[in-house]
């Protein structure tokens, strides 16, 4: 049996398997049966970036749900982590994502949120790919005529997630007499952004605020943030943030155009909490991926980094076994566990954006808490899934790297969970060093899983 759901959910090309109609039909209708109410009407929540092709792929979902009798409520465009609060709030069964996040506009995805508003374990989107994948779905039995679901809009749902995100700032706190740039990626967020930022009293400058089903994420938001940052310098803003497809994750740049990554966000907050009493155990998650300089910064404060595998899901799993309240990836995936149950980056820029007011200081200086070591990511093309474990010239190379480096510098070695590449990441002190390690690693890899000399 094939694989589904990758570290966020099922994703890929719109069209072409596994994003097709019919296998978004199955998955609506597999969800609906496991998370089916036995005690009332069920009702899940389904939501979406602005992809031409969640047309498609909404109707699809929605017909499965529905033949299992189970009614949906659907929200329209709307950032990820809104679909989180809705699920939650409303008391839904469940709620659907459609969105490949911060991928191009022909790939589109699904992600499922429980009732509780967080990311599914991985048994449970296991159930659902084994329903889906072996057919055992089509021979569930289906209600009659008259039991199959409804479906209905909820028209004030960016409504109700702003008044949410508005209530997550400070209320002795206003942001007049800022100029803030903000860039929508032209997805989910473009239109409940610049609401709750005007709202709480900003000037708002916009970018990335025209959808149009093609043009989400390209060349602008989160993976391109110095278009961002230049409107920020053009404009003498006081700060910018940027946003990707659909809003789960922020890059932010200071009144210079200075962009901060999400590894500074966490060290702004964590200095903050920290020196008021509000990090718990003043300790933060992050991924394998977050420089060491935040680490090193972070034991400088008193504090400590727990590392988790790459995904905002596995930092929220280790924040919620030990009730940490503060975590992300430095791909800008931010967690505020007390204000939110997911990856958020409007809330993110809005808790930066606090301690910036309550310092009393620009994020030019706020960023100087923490500095980057160098690091070195390349992307090396397989022609082989073999786990570089069996690979014994890889590992044998790969722990006489790591000794080289020592404690100051880090090798992390792992293949993506989207594409047929090995990430390898190499960093430390030294940039010279980091070079000839990255060469050696690089050089390894391709001549044992391509055979390349």
């Amino acid at each position: 049996m094939g694989k589904l759901f990758g570290t966020d959910g099922i994703r890929g090309v719109a069209n072409i398997f596994p994003m097709t109609t019919d296998l978004a039909m199955k998955v609506g209708s597999s969800t609906a049966y496991i998370f089916k109410s036995k005690h009332r009407r069920p009702k899940i929540i389904i939501g979406k970036d602005t992809r031409i092709s969640g047309y498609m792929i909404e109707n699809a979902i929605t017909s499965g749900i529905c033949s299992m009798g189970v009614d949906v409520l659907l929200v329209g465009p709307l950032p990820t982590p809104g679909i989180a609060y809705i699920t939650s709030s409303m008391r839904a069964d469940a709620g659907i994502v459609i969105s490949a996040s911060h991928n191009p506009y022909e790939y589109n995805g699904i992600k499922i949120f429980g009732n509780d508003g967080f990311k599914l374990p991985d048994e449970t989107e296991n159930y659902i790919e084994e329903l889906v994948l072996s057919g055992d779905i089509d021979k569930v039995p289906k209600p009659p005529a008259s039991g199959i679901g409804k479906a209905r809009r909820i028209d004030d749902a960016q409504g109700r997630y702003i008044v949410y995100l508005k209530n997550t700032f400070p209320r002795d706190l206003t942001l007049e007499g800022l100029k803030i740039v903000i860039d929508c990626a032209n997805g989910a967020a473009y239109r409940v952004a610049p609401s709750v930022f005007e709202e709480l009293g900003a000037e708002v400058v916009l970018t990335g605020d025209r959808p149009n089903g093609k043009n989400i994420n390209r060349d602008c938001g989160a993976l391109f943030p110095g278009n961002m940052a230049a409107v920020v310098r053009d404009s003498g803003a006081n700060a910018g943030f940027a946003l990707d497809g659909d809003a789960d994750r922020v890059i932010l740049a200071d009144e210079k155009g200075e962009i901060l990554d999400g590894d500074q966000i966490m060290a702004i907050c964590a200095k903050h909490f920290i020196e008021r009493g509000r990090l718990k155990d003043n300790t933060v998650v992050a991924t394998i991926m977050s420089n060491l300089g935040f680490e090193v910064a972070l034991r400088a404060l008193g504090g400590s980094l727990i590392r988790t595998p790459v995904g905002d899901r596995y930092v929220v799993e280790q924040m919620r076994k030990n009730k940490y309240n503060l975590g992300g990836e430095q791909s800008g995936h931010m967690i505020f566990l007390d204000h939110g149950t997911t990856g958020d980056g409007i809330l993110s820029a809005l808790q930066v954006f606090a301690v910036m007011l309550r310092e009393g200081r620009p994020l030019s200086e706020l960023k100087k808490i923490m500095e980057h070591y160098p690091q070195k990511l390349v992307n090396v093309s397989v022609c082989t899934k073999k786990p570089i474990e069996q690979v014994p010239e890889i590992t044998r190379l790969q722990r006489a790297m790591e000794e080289r480096l020592g404690t100051e510098g880090r090798l992390v070695i792992r293949p993506s969970g989207t594409e047929p590449v090995i990430r390898v990441m190499v960093e430390g002190a030294d940039c010279k060093v980091i070079e000839e390690v990255a060469s050696s690693m690089v050089s390894c890899i391709r001549q044992h899983m391509n055979g390349e000399q």
